[in-house]
């Protein structure tokens, strides 16, 4: 079968009509080796009924005297003896194989001599069938029944040699091979083959009930490129059974399940690059736009601008131009955590002295506001081990992004704890809070809400560096609280527990 026919049928088909031939092939040779047995034992009934046949002639018959050989006799003892029994040839050899005495009719004589070997190993008890020279033919080998003539001396002068099936027994068999009886056997043979095709087949189909079911999985899988659409894992099928035709439909219903959870992933991913694209948009085209109008005041109307608008004016577009430069700072450097461009560099310090040093930062800026930053450390606070320029910035985007939420007169508080070999920190503001439709995708793509607060690209970048450092950053749900926001860092490898206050 050449390949361009084989991919005009399934594997199913394949392998079926491969069964059929083996079937068809093992039924044949199971006739065959059956008859040939039938026909050895049939030569060896014969053969061992009439074994001493040719002994009974050789003593009781008178086919020589003292001149020698009795031609006419033999040949009449002979023609008697095949009337008697017509299935049996005799012939009068003498001690070299040569035939001396016969009854067959002129012309059907093949062999003038029979090989001597086989009639020894009969007299001498040898296991039957034996088969010998049939003189009849001239490469054809018959069962025989043989006897010595014994001479003066002692040795043999010569042999019986009696053919046990001749040419009338060979003419009855050719004749009964179209006999009713094998014809009822041959089509006997054919339907038992007929039936066991059948039932093969049957058992095949249901043994690769699952093959067919996992091609057809395939094909709609490659057919319709829906992972999400694909079947789930068969509830039967174990990873660890020995069906390997389970074992492939459970590891492609695996397979199948983790495309579909990355395809929804991509599909997820693209959406939130696709809103932090317009997002991000929005965010560049306000101070852009404010910037290039300013700049395009000051081209047009330098000259006929009083000194103080024209610094007023420079002083909004520098803020401008600040805040498209921290913006674009930003997506730098969420750029580089997002590819794994930036490691941690692990040390050990003191949290307090760096919560103090961040509050130095926004010390004017709150006290601008009217806010108030308060902190609560807890005595003999143990050191934690984190990067600490990664930690700065987490602090930074935290009281930045509470600062900027917070009204006037209110508090932004940082609380540091220790349990279990974990420092918490907890940045809350009196802000307004996040609204409740934003709280699922906070830290994971930046949006704007106009007077409503919002997540942006500090928390994005927040997020990432705590997933750089094995932590999460979490909101907390506190009643009298705007948004409270809560991370873990390891303490230093045997540090005591702090007392209480």
């Amino acid at each position: 079968m050449n390949l361009s026919l084989a991919r005009r049928f399934s594997l199913t088909q394949r392998l079926s009509a491969v069964f059929a031939m083996l079937l068809l092939a093992c039924c044949g040779v199971s006739a065959w080796l059956q008859v040939r047995s039938n026909d050895m034992h049939e030569m060896e009934v014969v053969q061992g009924l009439s074994r001493d046949l040719a002994q009974h002639i050789a003593s009781d018959a008178q086919l020589m005297d003292a001149g020698g050989l009795k031609p006419e006799a033999i040949r009449q003892f002979f023609s008697r003896l095949m009337i008697v029994n017509p299935s049996v040839e005799v012939y009068l050899l003498d001690k070299e194989g040569r035939i001396q005495g016969h009854d067959a009719p002129e012309g059907h004589l093949k062999r003038d001599r029979v090989d001597l070997e086989p009639l020894r190993r009969l007299i001498d008890g040898a296991p039957l069938p034996i088969l010998g020279d049939d003189p009849r033919s001239a490469d054809g080998r018959k069962v025989f029944s043989a006897a010595p003539l014994p001479g003066e001396d002692g040795n043999p002068r010569g042999y019986i040699y009696v053919v046990l099936v001749g040419e009338a027994h060979d003419q009855l068999a050719a004749r009964g091979m179209a006999s009713e009886g094998l014809r009822i056997a041959l089509w006997s043979l054919g339907w038992v083959a007929l039936l066991c095709l059948i039932a093969g087949l049957t058992a095949f189909a249901l043994i690769t009930r699952p093959l067919r079911r996992l091609t057809s999985a395939m094909r709609h899988f490659d057919a319709e490129a829906e992972p999400v659409a694909l079947p789930v894992m068969p509830r039967t099928a174990k990873a660890d059974s020995r069906d390997e035709i389970a074992v492939l439909e459970t590891a492609f219903g695996q397979m199948a399940l983790r495309i579909g959870e990355q395809w929804r992933e991509l599909i997820r991913q693209d959406q939130e690059r696709r809103e932090l694209v317009a997002n991000i948009s929005h965010d560049l085209r306000t101070p852009l736009a404010s910037l290039h109008g300013y700049l395009e005041t000051l081209s047009l109307k330098g000259d006929s601008l009083l000194e103080a608008d024209r610094r007023r004016y420079l002083g909004v577009a520098l803020d401008q131009s600040r805040k498209v430069g921290g913006l674009a700072q930003a997506l730098f450097e969420l750029a580089r955590l997002e590819h794994g461009l930036v490691q941690p560099s692990l040390e050990a310090f003191s949290l307090p002295d760096l919560v103090q040093d961040v509050f130095h930062k926004f010390e004017l800026a709150a006290e601008a506001r009217s806010v108030r930053l308060e902190a609560d450390f807890p005595r003999q606070l143990p050191s934690v081990v984190a990067d600490l320029g990664m930690i700065e910035r987490v602090l930074t985007n935290l009281l930045d992004n509470a600062l900027r939420y917070t009204p006037g007169g209110g508090v932004i508080e940082v609380h540091v704890g220790y349990q279990d070999g974990k420092v918490s920190v907890t940045v809350s503001d009196s802000g307004p809070g996040i609204p409740a439709e934003l709280l699922d995708g906070l830290f994971k793509r930046p949006f704007s809400t106009g007077a409503r607060r919002g997540g942006g690209l500090g928390l994005l970048i927040v997020h990432r560096m705590l997933e750089l450092h094995h932590s999460q950053i979490r909101l907390i749900e506190r009643a009298g609280k705007g948004a409270t926001f809560r991370f873990e860092l390891p303490a230093e490898t045997g540090a005591s527990r702090p007392r209480a206050e």
